[in-house]
Protein backbone atom coordinates (compact mmCIF):
# COMPACT_ATOMS: atom_id res chain seq x y z
CA UNK A 1 0.00 0.00 0.00
CA UNK A 2 1.47 3.39 -0.99
CA UNK A 3 2.29 5.91 1.69
CA UNK A 4 -0.54 8.45 1.78
CA UNK A 5 1.23 10.93 4.03
CA UNK A 6 2.55 12.75 0.95
CA UNK A 7 -0.26 13.93 -1.29
CA UNK A 8 0.55 15.72 -4.50
CA UNK A 9 -1.85 17.86 -6.43
CA UNK A 10 -2.29 17.36 -10.15
CA UNK A 11 -2.78 21.09 -10.64
CA UNK A 12 0.47 22.94 -11.12
CA UNK A 13 -0.31 26.62 -11.37
CA UNK A 14 2.48 28.74 -12.76
CA UNK A 15 2.79 32.47 -13.34
CA UNK A 16 0.85 32.30 -16.63
CA UNK A 17 -2.10 30.65 -14.89
CA UNK A 18 -2.21 33.29 -12.18
CA UNK A 19 -1.90 36.06 -14.78
CA UNK A 20 -4.92 34.82 -16.75
CA UNK A 21 -6.95 34.19 -13.60
CA UNK A 22 -6.15 37.71 -12.37
CA UNK A 23 -7.21 39.07 -15.77
CA UNK A 24 -10.45 37.11 -15.45
CA UNK A 25 -11.16 38.59 -12.01
CA UNK A 26 -10.34 42.09 -13.27
CA UNK A 27 -12.52 41.69 -16.38
CA UNK A 28 -15.41 40.30 -14.34
CA UNK A 29 -15.15 43.03 -11.73
CA UNK A 30 -15.04 45.75 -14.37
CA UNK A 31 -17.84 44.08 -16.32
CA UNK A 32 -20.16 43.89 -13.34
CA UNK A 33 -19.31 47.46 -12.34
CA UNK A 34 -20.08 48.69 -15.86
CA UNK A 35 -23.29 46.66 -15.84
CA UNK A 36 -24.28 48.41 -12.64
CA UNK A 37 -23.51 51.75 -14.27
CA UNK A 38 -25.83 50.94 -17.18
CA UNK A 39 -23.38 50.01 -19.91
CA UNK A 40 -24.98 47.80 -22.54
CA UNK A 41 -21.93 47.32 -24.76
CA UNK A 42 -18.70 47.15 -22.76
CA UNK A 43 -20.10 45.21 -19.79
CA UNK A 44 -21.24 42.13 -21.74
CA UNK A 45 -17.98 42.08 -23.70
CA UNK A 46 -15.91 42.11 -20.51
CA UNK A 47 -18.11 39.48 -18.86
CA UNK A 48 -17.84 37.15 -21.86
CA UNK A 49 -14.07 37.67 -21.99
CA UNK A 50 -13.76 36.94 -18.28
CA UNK A 51 -15.96 33.84 -18.21
CA UNK A 52 -15.32 32.36 -21.67
CA UNK A 53 -11.72 33.32 -22.42
CA UNK A 54 -9.55 34.33 -19.45
CA UNK A 55 -10.92 31.92 -16.85
CA UNK A 56 -10.76 28.75 -18.99
CA UNK A 57 -7.33 29.66 -20.37
CA UNK A 58 -6.09 30.29 -16.83
CA UNK A 59 -7.19 26.80 -15.83
CA UNK A 60 -6.03 25.04 -19.00
CA UNK A 61 -2.44 26.31 -19.24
Amino acid sequence: MPDQSVTRSRLHFGPKNWLFLAAAVAALGAGYWLLHEGSTTAAPILLVLGYCVFFPVGLAL
